[in-house]
């Protein structure tokens, strides 16, 4: 048996270790536990230090501490919360021990003359050091026990499964390791050599149980060899799960288009502004690609206002001009609504059939709809997730575009995909996104994507001036709005709830729309959010594009997409409580014009360190791959891509920004296995990923 199906084997049996029964097994999967080698898996979070005795006149406040002395006084206070003070001696030095709970059995084991040997932190009370609740035991004087030969771990835990527990379970799994087949060295020992990286086995021995002279510290920044190891080996799994993903991808058929595109060129033509030159290398890019008999699979990144929309258009007319269908989906309605605007415009005057789906459109409209669909009169379809939902039939749907890919999950994705694949042939596929993404999580998460980069604005784009200022000067942030409207300028006033809220003190977009109307009655002022229907929408959204309105109040439904450059001041309330990459965004709305453009950041006070460090970050850059980095940095990548939205692809040991310096010998490490050890990919997939491997396939 070969070992990948040894490994896929041992994981369907789940639990062989002694004393695993359904009840604990039941409990051992709360904490994601589900077979003997996901208890290998299962790390400290961090470790105590029981391996020595600390006398009692070397006590620290603050720290974690074994010591040992003997029961000189027992009392039981009448008032309070103490059950039972205890008092330890020791070399004429004391120590008291606190109880607000004891059981009769505890009760019973203290006894004044007694020698005790207690693990506790240490603290400051009323009478002098303390101990609450400390673990303890009673020494007799012919057999004292060992100290700990190791550093003592403390696991993740839940009801049920307690630290000693998973202590004994952890040991259990590492004497089975030792025989597992799937816990086989894969990585070649000149590599290990060279780093001085210990073994698989004995990494997880050392991260279970260290030794004693092992700095917590360390062990704390993840700066040992053992940890650097496992973290290593965990990003290399990963990507090879999306390098294979990427190979299998390209050996699906898809159809070859030309490279030189007849409407392509009309289009240019009509644009009343020349394209970056940014904007034609990326066109190059993908239509190279798509004149490939295998599908594209290609992430498009660029900053607000860099002009990816027209890129996806000219993308679109190189599959409809051989007769086949292209579909653009977006995450939200307003911004599908605006794409379809924009696409009908170009489009249609070239003759192209340009159709919408949402979940608004409805009845007689949405058959219609789906009947043009089926029949391939519409030739390019936009709209949200409606497209994948049953019912939607594309005979040639032959290129597919995801806006905003971040906002889809992974089977939203795969299922418009699915839409296009028939007979072995697959669509390409054509990923945007406005958000930036650091090169860390580029080499993550996205491995299995070609990219491309339009790191050049449009000229004529004027440079947006950053306030930040507290919500106690909005009386001077009216004034401006006021100022601003009456010299025919627009604004946007962003409020991220919809409803009052008074336990996240948010203004709601309802109330600050009753608010301004009352300070500031010589202007019009429209609303737009989430909970409003489609036609609502648009009715608002076409108000302020033909500057009926002067003042919109919008929730964070405006946030990527929306473009009318009349508007060049953004008020957004609560900035301390949203994104980096979200503020980036919605400041991105203004500065579409010729006339300087303002952001002001409202903040309400206290404002927590890491809020204060947001919003420097937009106060000094509008380089929006530096505030993707820093947003990085600040809040980590599960926040900033969401693990709905990444097929809950998360790390056991490995740290995207820790362990960046990695990236270079992983990427070396993966091609030298493809090359020279194909039969040791599938292995290291599995023993890190085991069955989360549904994200590498989009």
């Amino acid at each position: 048996m070969t070992i990948s199906k040894q490994m896929t084997a041992s994981t369907k049996k789940g639990f062989t270790l002694r004393g695993i029964g359904p009840q604990l097994a039941t409990r051992l999967a709360k904490l994601h536990i589900l077979s003997d080698q996901d208890i290998l898996f299962h790390l400290p979070i961090r470790y105590q230090d029981r391996t020595r005795l600390t006398p009692l006149s070397q006590l620290v406040a603050g720290k974690e501490a074994v010591v040992q002395g003997e029961i000189v006084e027992i009392v039981s206070p009448p008032r309070g919360r103490t059950k039972l003070l205890c008092t330890l001696q020791e070399n004429m030095r004391l120590l008291q021990l606190r109880f607000f709970h004891i059981l009769p059995f505890q009760k019973e084991l203290l006894k004044t003359g007694r020698m005790l040997r207690c693990f506790g932190q240490i603290r400051l009370g009323s009478q002098g050091f303390e101990m609450i609740h400390p673990e303890f035991q009673v020494i007799h004087a012919d057999e004292a026990p060992c100290l700990e030969k190791t550093l003592t771990p403390i696991y993740a835990a839940t009801e049920g499964v307690s630290q000693y527990r998973l202590r004994k379970l952890s040991i259990q799994a590492l004497a089975w390791m030792e025989h597992a087949p799937q816990f086989a060295e894969l990585l070649s020992q000149t590599f290990l050599q060279q780093h001085r990286y210990p073994s698989l086995k004995q990494a997880l021995h050392f991260i279970h149980f260290p030794p004693p002279d092992t700095l917590v510290s360390d062990l704390f920044d993840g700066n040992t060899l053992a940890q650097k190891r496992l973290a290593l080996e965990e990003l290399l799994a990963h990507r090879l799960s999306l390098l294979r993903a990427k190979s299998s991808f390209q050996q699906q058929t898809a159809i070859e288009f030309p490279s030189q595109s007849r409407l392509a060129k009309q289009l240019c033509a009509l644009l009343p502004y020349q394209l970056t030159n940014a904007q034609q290398r990326v066109v190059m890019e993908i239509s190279q690609d798509l004149a490939r008999n295998y599908p594209m699979l290609r992430l498009v990144q660029g900053d607000v206002g860099s002009g990816k929309t027209v890129v996806a258009a000219l993308a679109m007319l190189q599959a409809v001009e051989v007769g086949y269908q292209a579909a653009l989906m977006a995450p939200t309605e307003l911004l599908a609504e605006q794409h379809f605007r924009v696409m009908s415009q170009w489009l249609e005057a070239l003759s192209v059939k340009v159709a919408f789906l949402s979940g608004s459109v409805k009845a007689t409209a949405r058959s219609q709809v789906l009947q043009r669909i089926a029949s391939g009169e519409a030739q390019v379809v936009i709209g949200t997730h409606a497209l994948f939902q049953q019912g939607v039939e594309f005979p040639s749907l032959a290129l597919v575009v995801t806006d905003e890919q971040h906002r889809f999950g992974v089977q939203q994705r795969a299922l418009l995909r699915e839409k296009g694949a028939r007979e072995n042939i697959s669509p390409h596929q054509l990923i945007m996104t406005a958000t930036p993404i650091p090169r860390t999580l580029s080499m993550s998460f996205y491995a299995d994507l070609d990219c491309s980069v339009i790191d050049e604005l449009p000229p004529g784009r004027t440079p947006i001036t950053t306030t930040v200022i507290s919500n106690e000067k909005r009386h001077e942030i009216i004034a401006r709005v006021r100022d601003a409207c009456l010299q025919g300028r627009q604004v946007y006033w962003v409020c991220p709830l919809i409803e009052e809220s008074e336990a996240l003190m948010c203004q709601s977009a309802i109330a600050l729309t009753e608010y301004l109307q009352t300070n500031l009655r010589e202007l019009s002022i429209g609303l737009i959010h989430g909970r409003m229907t489609g036609n609502q929408k648009e009715e608002a959204m076409r108000a302020f594009q033909n500057q009926k309105t002067q003042l919109l109040v919008a929730t964070t439904v405006i946030e990527v997409g929306v473009d009318v450059p009349n508007a060049s001041v953004m008020i957004i309330e609560n900035a301390e409580r949203l994104g980096l990459s979200q503020l980036h965004q919605l400041r991105g709305r203004v500065g579409r014009g010729a006339v300087a453009s303002h952001c002001i950041l409202l903040y309400q006070s206290p404002v927590s360190l890491l809020a204060r460090q947001r919003l420097q970050v937009m106060r000094d850059s509008t380089d929006g791959f530096f505030i993707a980095q820093r947003d990085l940095e600040l809040r980590g990548p599960g926040e900033i891509l969401g693990t709905r939205q990444t097929g809950d692809l998360s790390f056991r040991v490995a740290d995207l920004m820790r362990d960046a310096a990695m990236f270079p010998s992983v990427s070396h490490l993966a091609d030298e296995l493809i090359r020279e050890s194909s039969s040791a990919i599938e292995p290291i997939i599995l023993r890190w990923l085991g069955q989360r491997l549904t994200f590498a396939a989009v």
